[in-house]
């Protein structure tokens, strides 16, 4: 007699996969033929794990509470796992089954239903299983129940091998979930709620590079000439007035390849009526069905088999687009289960109706918080927004709105304006921007999960690919930040540290450009710009057009709509009297030069100085600098009188007395060095501000733009208002060019010996990727002078030059990087409109890597 053909098990993946049988029926032999030694939880292994004895009942609950644990991480990070245990009584599994439930996985039986006699003489034969044959067949009787009882219990695939030969001749087979479709890097076109509006989408195709092949029923879209596909969203039925055009240009377009498709409620409900399901007729179905009465018995037939077919959700592009009719939580992202089913159907209800008996939806995109971008669409609004990494497409066109598209990756929005209202809305398309019924306030969106950061932060920017900040330092960061710093809700962005160039080897110099051009230039970059320094205090300033688009974008408003913060977070100004003057001046400012209209925002945040540095600087310079100074003269003048004396009288103090001299000159020029950067400041009128960066508005970061784009718009405010902006001197330069280069180098010379500060030297683009990583954004040169007030009055003396330059730049530079990565990434989070809880991680971030390590449990 002929051998069986091999068992095939095909598994989801990922799912839970629960070996059940008694002992002694090959389960640890089998787990380890078919999976890897990370995916197989044993409970014998756990055992012995926590008490050194695999065989020990008494180390059950243990082991087991072990066991569940790892189960559960490995699920939330959607590994396949396998329990290695006998799973034959129903409450043994019952824990199993609430863990798929919980992490939207199936759960697999797979049952070696092999003899009891074999069982009870394999255990026999081991001397580590010390039970007799009774516990054996108890077993096995209640596997033998189980096979009755699984299907009741959650377990949705169950595979039975009852012979040797089915069991050592079983392969098994991997499936990837029809969801998952990771592999599809796009570039993606998705396309929002269609509702029947056939000649809208034609014309928004047209818009994207597609075309239209054939007509009625026969339509297609032709292959994009960019290789891109079109994503649609659900929804392409009932209300408007071409269905079934529509629904077959979504259907051929998917048949032909160019075009995927994800299933919406009004499909779901339509598929129901074609089934012959009993179903309420109405919200436009009656639409469809007239259409389909009238269309070929066949063409119902695909539509039919088409849509049941279709699954809820897309995870594309390596899991950082995620394509869903009512959006998906991070945790039902690539998983299958009713819920995510029901979630990716018609979002999440509170199981009430409005006053349009319509559902009240919880605002589940105010709290999202993963990493892919969730396309969606389901409850229209007037327009499309990207808020916290979401993005709803659904602008109503049936509803007299538009037909909106999202270009991925580019995140670009193109829409179509409907030809007309076709039908009229049950109620008003709300703002895409709008709190939801349950939640009036922005606090939910724009409220720091402190239990989501007490664990450390992990931010993915463009820059370096992961930045990571352990709990340590995140535990000072928050203390400072709930002690020290404004409302979190202005903490929009804290300015990366910088690192000084590396030790010149030119006598008398700790700090030299020519350090800075060699350094950019081996990086591969062409050209460098020199900003002049000023001798300031970094600032970032906010302004707003008024109080309203303050507190629309950001929460929180004052009457000068606008404010000042320091680069560690805190309020500039002391009183509010200062920053209404400087931020009111500064709008004004931004109006006149025409920023506001031009960038097409209604507030921008600047990066900046505010000079002069006395103005922040005053309890530094009184209870450090001058004091310093004065003593180190009264010092100097008495040790000088004391050796002049001796001198006279004939001691030989030659020597000495030059030493003196020469370190009382130091101690001079230290006091003129910091002086220089103070002036009077009797009220506001005497502060300046001093911008060197555009940072970002409303849906637009500008880090894509170089330095000359910033300083020319930076020109443009103190153009505007010449006693309040204080341009940037600078020197651009072309690091082949040796002329220039060596022009640039005097020019730090003359302005250096003048009395400046320095001057930073910067790529000319804002962001430099260079072949072997990210190029530092910022080099300071110091000035010779300036330095003193930084290493102290006699720095230069040549011991102390000798020590200073054996500084290391690495651990600066490795941490000005790391900065700059979060300061970019929470600049796109800000612009895009993420919730500024996903703003803050960055800011907070950036606080924590410029802190000391605090224990977090303190």
């Amino acid at each position: 007699m002929n051998d069986p053909s091999p068992t095939i098990i095909t598994l989801p993946d990922p799912s839970l996969v629960l070996l059940v049988a008694p002992s002694g029926a090959g389960k640890s032999t089998f787990a380890k033929r078919h999976f890897r030694p990370t995916e197989v939880l044993s409970s014998d292994a756990l055992r012995g794990w926590v008490s050194d004895d695999e065989t020990s009942q008494e180390a059950s609950a243990d082991a087991f509470s072990v066991l569940n644990s790892i189960a559960d991480k490995r699920l939330a990070r959607g590994l396949l796992t396998v329990i290695d245990a006998t799973n034959v009584q129903r409450d043994a599994r019952k824990p199993f089954v609430a863990l798929g439930k919980k992490h939207h996985v199936s759960v697999v039986a797979i049952v070696l239903d092999v003899d009891v006699d074999t069982c009870v003489a394999r255990n026999k034969s081991r001397p580590d299983r010390a039970f007799g044959a009774r516990v054996v067949r108890g077993q096995h009787e209640n596997m033998r129940k189980a096979l009755r009882t699984l299907d009741d219990e959650g377990v949705r695939f169950v595979t039975r091998m009852k012979t040797e030969h089915e069991i050592n001749t079983a392969s098994v087979v991997r499936e990837r979930l029809r969801c998952d479709l990771r592999d599809r890097t796009g570039p993606f076109d998705v396309i929002g709620d269609v509702h029947g509006c056939a000649d809208e989408l034609c014309e928004l195709l047209g818009e994207l590079g597609y075309e239209v092949e054939g007509s009625g029923l026969d339509a297609t879209i032709r292959k994009h000439p960019e290789g891109r596909t079109v994503v649609f969203l659900g929804d392409v039925v009932d209300r408007g007035p071409r269905v079934a055009d529509a629904l077959a240009l979504a259907i051929n377009s998917v048949r032909d390849g160019s075009a995927l498709f994800v299933q919406g409620n009004h499909e779901a409900k339509l598929a129901k009526k074609l089934a012959g399901r009993e179903v309420t007729v109405s919200f436009g179905l009656e639409r469809s069905l007239e259409e389909l009465a009238a269309a070929p018995p066949s063409f119902v037939e695909r539509v039919r088999t088409f849509l049941d077919e279709r699954p809820t959700h897309y995870v594309l592009d390596r899991g950082r687009l995620v394509v869903a009719h009512a959006g998906l939580r991070q945790e039902m992202q690539g998983r299958s289960s009713r819920a995510v089913r029901d979630f990716a159907l018609y979002g999440e209800t509170r199981g009430e109706t409005d006053e349009f008996g319509l559902p009240v939806r919880f605002d589940w995109a105010a709290n999202y918080r993963g990493k892919a971008l969730v396309a969606y669409g389901h409850t229209p609004a007037e327009r499309a927004e990207f808020r916290n990494e979401t993005v709803c497409l659904d602008t109503g066109c049936v509803y007299g709105g538009a037909l909106t598209a999202l270009r991925w990756p580019e995140r670009e929005l193109r829409s179509v304006p409907a030809r007309r209202q076709y039908v009229p809305p049950k109620r008003p398309l709300a703002s895409a921007a709008a709190p939801s019924s349950s939640d009036r306030s922005l606090a939910a969106r724009d409220r720091l999960d402190l239990a989501s950061v007490l664990g450390g932060i992990t931010v993915e920017t463009p820059v370096v690919r992961r930045v990571t900040v352990g709990p340590s330092l995140v535990a000072t960061a928050i203390e400072q930040v709930s002690r020290f710093c404004v409302d979190p809700r202005w903490l929009l962005y804290v300015p990366p540290t910088m690192a000084p160039v590396e030790t010149s080897t030119v006598e008398g110099f700790l700090e030299r450009p020519e350090q800075a051009l060699e350094y950019y230039a081996r990086c591969g970059t062409d050209r460098v710009v020199f900003e002049l320094k000023h001798m300031g205090s970094r600032a970032i300033v906010l302004v707003c057009r008024s109080p309203e688009e303050m507190r629309a974008r950001f929460g929180l408003a004052n009457e000068h709509a606008g404010t000042i913060v320091t680069r560690n977070g805190r309020a500039f100004f002391k009183d509010s009297v200062n920053e209404a003057s400087l931020v009111t001046r500064a709008r004004n400012a931004i109006e006149r030069a025409g920023l506001f209209e031009e960038l097409r925002t209604p507030w921008l945040l600047l990066d900046t100085e505010i000079l002069p540095w006395s103005a922040k600087a005053g309890e530094l310079l009184r209870l450090q600098y001058a004091p310093a100074a004065a003593a180190g003269q009264a010092h100097f003048a008495a040790a000088r009188e004391a050796l002049s004396l001796a001198a006279s009288r004939g001691i030989d103090v030659g020597a000495l007395l030059a030493r003196t001299a020469e370190r009382a000159s130091t101690i001079d020029s230290y006091a003129d060095a910091y002086r220089r950067y103070c002036w009077t400041v009797r009220g506001p009128e005497d502060l300046r501000i001093a911008p060197f960066h555009l940072l970002a508005g409303q849906k637009a970061s500008f880090t894509d733009r170089d330095h000359g784009w910033h300083l020319a718009q930076c020109d443009r405010l103190a153009d505007a208002d010449p006693n309040l902006f204080t341009r940037t001197e600078r020197v651009i330069v072309s690091l082949t060019d040796e002329a220039e280069r060596a022009s640039a180098v005097q020019w730090w010379l003359d302005k250096t010996d003048a009395g400046a500060e320095g001057c930073v030297v910067k790529p000319w683009t804002f962001i430099a990727i260079g072949e072997r990583g990210p190029i530092q954004p910022a080099l300071k040169v110091r000035g010779r002078e300036y330095l003193r007030i930084i290493y102290g009055p006699e720095y230069t003396l040549p011991d102390n030059l000798a020590r200073l330059r054996e500084r290391g730049t690495s651990a600066k530079r490795a941490l000005a990087i790391r900065e700059f990565s979060l300061g970019v990434e929470g600049l796109s989070r800000l612009a895009r409109n993420d919730s500024l809880a996903r703003v803050h991680a960055c800011a907070l971030a950036t606080l924590a890597l410029e802190s000391e390590p605090t224990d977090p449990r303190l």
